[in-house]
This record gives C-alpha cells, sequence and structure tokens, in this order.
C-alpha cells in the first residue's frame, strides 16, 4: 500500500526552511511513498528540484483540499484560526508547554478529528529529539547576539536580517563587521552542552572570540539557581536551554537595573525562545522578534544605564536554511520511513499518546 505524505508551504513571514529536503523526498518515494508538494516561491528549495526526483507538485496552500487520510507535513505553525482540522499533522505546534493560545491549536484537531505529531516531542528510546534544529538555531543566535552588539555599538538598531547562503559566509560577515574587537568580547552560554548551545559556542569561536572569553554553562554551573550575576559580566548572554520545568529566573529587570551603569551585558539570545511561557527564565522582554525588527529594548531598566537588547526570533535556522533543512529532514528521515507502521511505531504511538493527553487537558480547561 502506498503511503501519501503532503509538503506544506510555510506561511510565517521570512520562512525558508522546509521540513523535507528535495533528496529526502526521493529516498520516501524509493521506499514507496507518494510525495504532494505545495509550490512555494519562499522555500529554499525550487519547486523544480522536487519534481526532478518524482514528486507531484500542487497548489500553494492547497492542503486543506487534501485527502483527510493523508499525513500534512511542515514546520512552523499553522495561521491563527478556529477551522477545524480533519488531517494529521506533522509540525512544531508550541502548544503543549502552555504556551500562548494553545488551548485553540489543539481544539482545532479536536474538533475536527485530525491529529498533532508534533516534532519538539518526536524522541528516540532513550527519550532524545529524534530531529532537532538545535544546532543551527544556536549557530545562528550567537551570529545575530554578535550582530546586535555592533549595530548597538555603532549607535543604531540592527536591521533586516537576510538568510546566507552557507555557514562559511555567515562567519566571514560577522567576523568583519566586528573586526578586532571580537577577541574583547565576552559571551556567555546556557545550555553549552546540547546542540543549541554547542552551536553558539562553535559561531563564537569561529569569529574570533576568545576562548577564555567563552563561558559554557550547564545543569552543574546552574544548580545553584538563578539569577546568575555572571550573566551581566559577559557583553552577549545566550539562552539555549530546553525548558520542560519551572526553575529560577536567570536574569530580572529587577536585576538589571540594580546592576547601574557598569554593567557589560548588552545583548540577550534567547534561542530556546520560551517568551509566552508561564515559566519563561529571562522574563525582561515580553515579544518575539522578527527578521526585520530582530531587537527588542529592555525597558524601566534605569535612567542613565546602558541598554540592552534581546534577540527573540523563534526561527533562528532559517538565516541558514538549505543547511539546516537538510540536516533536519536526513534525521527525521528514518522516523518517516516508519509511517506506514504508525499504529505501532513507538516514535509515533508515543506522539499520538502525547497529542491525546494535551488534548484532553485543552478541552477540560475550556
Amino acid at each position: 500500500m502506498v503511503q501519501p505524505l503532503w509538503l506544506r508551504c510555510e506561511k510565517k513571514e521570512f520562512e525558508r526552511r522546509a521540513a523535507l529536503s528535495p533528496a529526502n523526498a526521493k529516498k520516501l518515494i524509493d521506499a514507496g511513498f507518494k510525495i504532494y508538494v505545495e509550490r512555494d516561491e519562499q522555500r529554499i528549495f525550487d519547486d523544480a528540484e522536487y519534481e526532478s526526483v518524482g514528486c507531484e507538485m500542487v497548489a500553494n496552500n492547497s492542503w486543506p483540499n487534501a485527502p483527510a487520510d493523508v499525513p500534512i507535513i511542515g514546520l512552523k505553525e499553522l495561521e491563527v484560526s478556529k477551522e477545524p482540522i480533519k488531517h494529521t499533522h506533522i509540525q512544531f505546534a508550541h502548544a503543549y508547554k502552555n504556551q500562548a493560545g494553545w488551548r485553540d491549536v489543539l481544539a482545532r484537531f479536536h474538533n475536527g478529528g485530525g491529529a498533532l505529531y508534533d516534532l519538539e516531542f518526536l524522541t528516540d528510546a532513550s527519550g532524545r529529539r529524534v530531529a532537532a534544529f538545535g544546532f543551527h538555531a544556536g549557530f545562528a543566535g550567537a551570529a545575530v547576539g554578535a550582530l546586535a552588539l555592533v549595530a548597538q555599538r555603532e549607535g543604531k538598531p540592527l536591521g533586516l536580517l537576510e538568510p546566507y547562503p552557507n555557514e562559511g559566509a555567515m562567519v566571514s560577515d560577522v567576523a568583519n563587521k566586528l573586526g578586532k574587537s571580537a577577541k574583547d568580547i565576552k559571551v556567555l552560554v546556557i545550555g553549552a552542552l546540547g546542540r543549541c548551545g554547542r552551536g553558539a559556542v562553535d559561531l563564537f569561536r569561529k569569529i574570533g572570540v576568545q576562548e577564555d572569553n567563552i563561558a559554557k554553562w550547564d545543569l552543574a554551573e546552574t544548580a545553584k539557581g538563578g539569577p546568575f550575576q555572571e550573566i551581566l559580566d559577559a557583553d552577549v548572554f545566550v539562552n539555549c536551554i530546553y525548558l520542560s520545568s519551572p526553575i529560577p529566573h536567570f536574569l530580572t529587570r529587577e536585576q538589571v537595573r540594580a546592576a547601574g551603569p557598569s554593567r557589560r551585558l548588552r545583548v540577550v539570545v534567547d534561542v530556546s525562545c520560551d517568551t509566552t511561557n508561564p515559566h519563561n527564565p529571562i522574563p525582561v522582554y515580553t515579544i518575539n522578534t522578527t527578521f526585520d525588527k530582530p531587537t527588542v529594548p529592555v525597558e524601566d531598566i534605569g535612567e542613565g544605564n546602558p541598554p540592552l537588547e534581546v534577540v527573540s526570533i523563534d526561527h533562528l535556522p532559517t538565516l541558514l536554511p538549505r543547511e539546516a533543512s537538510e540536516q533536519f529532514s536526513s534525521d527525521l528521515l528514518p522516523s518517516l520511513l516508519e509511517l506506514p507502521r504508525r499504529k505501532e511505531a513507538r516514535v509515533w504511538t508515543e506522539a499520538e499518546a502525547l497529542f491525546r493527553e494535551k488534548t484532553a487537558a485543552a478541552v477540560a480547561s475550556q
């Protein structure tokens, strides 16, 4: 029996990544899948790349008209709507940690008889995510943090961010803009042992930040509980943790205010982006930033004190869209190959059980 799979377009502004690359679409087709791909001028991969490997091209954003038994795969959340969803979706939904609007998101699936396999919660037997953009998120987040620091020193806001063709181009651009000042910058990365943190540390090394100036924190360093004075002593702080339960705040507005004019910290990069999570460990900002407005100033930090800006872009890997998509798609491929057996394959049965649990909680609390 042929297993269909429908790659939808991404409607989030500036999002150029894809959950399925043409190369991995070809591997699925070779394994007996039928792959439908929505035409999309925004996606980093041209439509012709999918067509050439045997995908069937369909109209942009036409997934609502797909047969109900065809799973829909994408990356970012669907557009806000109350329209019931009848399909099974594979995507990041940002609805399982009580983020803003989580009940409405899950109610759409409940009301339409659909299902959600959240990519954030597809895990292997050891509990590790089968596919994640973490490394590229950390890498790109550190780059944006460095660019924001340069712009602030020049007395101007950081402008529109454009995707880079590859990692080398990103490193070269950031290093050139920092110039000789790179060796004097101090940075602190929390979550440094994870994929995201390793990406941030790698970027800082490649742009010329001295090893002694890169503070690499993880569980051992944060075990004492925050807030942490050490964050204020860095030029750039990058948060790369995976938040699964409430923890003491890393940084507070009161702490920033009390530091006065001697504070060194100028840029916070919240790669984790738990902006609307009630347990956000960096409660100094309240909005997500975007590629055209990458930073938001922290307000009410005391008259005469130096500025502090936050980068809180929730799709940073799209700054390296081709590399990030290819890696993610390759990591996800083994699980996608098990889709025809999703009623018995552990990665999918556990994802569906979690969806049922979270949906029941959403319905009960409405």
